[in-house]
């Protein structure tokens, strides 16, 4: 997603902090019979297979990659952040069109599951995708998915975690590694207008602009760093570092951050 821009909601760039939205009532949909997919999440959900069903009508090519990229610029980190993956099972939480599971499962031998709730995302990963050896594809609430599959050896998300309630998603990420299993994931830091991020745990709408004109709202958890570093270690996991990845080009102010943790050894 990061072909996309995401900018303020409101024009003048203020700040937005959804206080009466920290406890959203449940919505218990045909996704998300585990842990209740919150208001918020099913709004965002919505509004992110409207983008898939976008690109479908678009007819948006999916080349292959040869790499990971994690932030804003290509010439950031890139697959060597996962280290060794042969032979592991490797979950890619809201992989969306399955690119980078696709490319990981080639690349490294490993056996990559890919989940994502919007059908239309995961329908062009099966289209573009249908026969990498090691590769599953599911359509699924990934916190439903997390409570149901074996333990993973490695979990990584490209600017997913973001759109999750932290407290419902980090709840089943430490159960669902592996004893010394290694969890990465971005999220947005600052969008594209220079809003920073929330030293609350509130999420906030921010604007996703679409190829060929229109936006759609999307609603984030845009926390700063202490705030994600805290929930990781709340929830049993070891933070191994955090990385700035800032948007090469000066007229685009978007930044994120690289997390990378660990489930201690049993």
């Amino acid at each position: 997603m990061f072909t996309t821009r995401f900018g303020s909601l409101n024009p003048a760039g203020g700040h937005h902090t959804l206080t009466d939205l920290h406890d959203p009532p449940p919505n218990r949909g045909a996704l998300g019979t585990g842990a209740a997919v919150t208001h918020i999440e099913q709004q965002t959900r919505s509004a992110w297979e409207t983008y898939g069903q976008h690109h479908v009508k678009r007819g948006t090519p999916l080349p292959d990659l040869d790499r990971i990229t994690w932030g804003p610029g290509l010439d950031g980190p890139g697959d060597e952040v996962l280290g060794d993956l042969e032979g592991l099972r490797v979950l890619d939480l809201g992989c969306g069109t399955g690119r980078h599971a696709a490319h990981l499962a080639r690349a490294n031998g490993a056996r990559v599951d890919g989940v994502d709730a919007s059908h239309s995302q995961i329908e062009r990963a099966r289209v573009h995708h249908p026969d990498v050896p090691g590769l599953r594809l599911f359509h699924a609430d990934a916190v439903d998915h997390l409570g149901q599959a074996e333990p993973y050896d490695v979990i990584y998300s490209v600017s997913a975690v973001h759109f999750f309630d932290p407290h419902r998603l980090f709840s089943a990420l430490a159960g669902s590694l592996t004893p010394g299993g290694r969890l990465y994931f971005t999220v947005l830091h600052t969008n594209s207008d220079g809003h920073g991020p929330s030293s609350t745990l509130s999420p906030r709408p921010e604007l996703l602009h679409l190829a060929g004109g229109g936006t759609l709202t999307m609603h984030m958890w845009v926390l700063a760093p202490d705030l994600w570093e805290s929930l990781l270690t709340r929830h049993g996991l070891e933070v191994r570092g955090v990385t700035a990845l800032d948007a090469p080009d000066d007229s685009n102010r978007a930044s994120y951050r690289l997390f990378e943790a660990r489930r201690p050894d049993d």
